[in-house]
């Protein structure tokens, strides 16, 4: 370990270890969440450009203190007065050299902030972008991963750390706190054995206010209440919602949009923004699906004070305005619930999917 490195700041292995996950990842099945090869009404989307978005150059808001940037799949840019925090980031074409991007990133790279801490939620190449991260590198201050993800790292500049689930990293204030979600941690298929707790979820804290990033999960009502216990009054969750079908192998590892809206209420929070639809094809979801099956969920809820915040990819939404403060919401009763058709089925022992990262380093 280097001299002056923090004990949990892990340096990454270099050019050789690189080849060997290559090497690993061509005899494996790997990983993706929901990444689907596509059926009858998604095939023409691997014959087109993805659609063109308004992105947003100047990301940078001085009229919010809190603020969050959509620019897709479980990438936002969430800014809380001078500090600035990247989840998940994916700027690629394609992930896995088999799925493309539906519409363009919302966000340039070029047009970043320098950011405190860039977040990844688990080791799915959506998530886990290497290309994407070479991209934003002379950006990024800090890397903060679940336990074991730093051996998928190559040779970057920045420094790398991981969280175990309640573990805190604080630098200037700025407070990241891996929370627990109920996902799987592996990345090429191979490695599922023994990345069996590579996967997080965050709660970021900075002058007061409190974000929530769920990355992926399935719905797990201990998760979210425990969050909520320890950490009150959220200001924002950023929740994702799909894929959605088929439901006999989705909702063991991923909410539905209905979960999502009762994990909103769990947390205690004020604002939800749904992530992670309509990026790239998610397993067999029809175009536009998971947002009407979120309108149908939200119905179902007195939602009160609280506010389901749907975000365009690329489009910025400010929660609190210059000269704002957090609010804590009125004392209320959690909504009765419309149960599902059917219990969630087990856990599979093991999941079957493809690549879907650009590069498979």
């Amino acid at each position: 370990m280097p001299k002056n490195v923090p004990n949990n700041v892990i340096r990454p292995l270099g050019p050789l270890h690189s080849f060997a996950l290559s090497a690993a990842a061509l005899v494996a099945v790997a990983a993706g969440c929901g990444l689907s090869g596509g059926s009858s009404h998604t095939v023409g989307a691997f014959f087109s450009s993805p659609r063109k978005v308004s992105t947003i150059k100047h990301p940078v808001r001085k009229d919010a203190r809190l603020a969050v940037l959509w620019v897709g799949q479980s990438c936002t840019l969430i800014q809380i007065d001078d500090k600035f925090v990247l989840t998940d980031p994916v700027f690629t074409t394609t992930v896995g050299q088999v799925s493309k991007r539906l519409v363009e990133p919302g966000l340039q790279p070029s047009n970043l902030p320098p950011i405190d801490a860039v977040l990844i939620s688990h080791m799915h190449f959506d998530h886990l972008s290497l290309g994407s991260l070479a991209m934003i590198e002379n950006k990024v201050r800090t890397l903060i991963m679940p336990r074991g993800g730093v051996t998928y790292l190559t040779d970057f500049r920045f420094p790398a750390i991981e969280l175990r689930t309640w573990q805190g990293w604080e630098k200037d204030g700025l407070r990241v706190t891996a929370v627990p979600v109920d996902h799987v941690g592996l990345r090429y298929g191979i490695d599922a054995a023994w990345m069996t707790a590579s996967f997080t979820g965050y709660v970021v804290e900075y002058h007061g206010f409190k974000v929530y990033f769920g990355g992926d999960t399935a719905y797990d009502p201990n998760d979210f209440i425990e969050t909520q216990r320890r950490f009150t009054n959220i200001d924002v969750a950023l929740l994702p919602i799909a894929p959605i079908a088929p439901a006999s192998s989705m909702r063991s590892l991923y909410m539905d949009p209905r979960e999502a809206v009762q994990a909103f209420f769990d947390l205690g929070a004020r604002w939800m923004v749904p992530i992670h639809h309509s990026t790239f094809i998610l397993g067999d979801d029809d175009p536009g699906e998971p947002l009407r099956q979120l309108e149908i969920a939200r119905k179902r809820y007195d939602l009160g004070a609280r506010e389901i915040a749907v975000l365009a990819i690329g489009e910025q939404r400010v929660f609190i305005k210059a000269g704002g403060k957090h609010e804590d919401l009125p004392k209320s009763e959690p909504p009765t619930v419309v149960p599902s058709p059917s219990p969630a089925p087990a856990k599979p022992d093991h999941v079957k999917s493809i690549p879907d990262d650009d590069r498979l380093d």
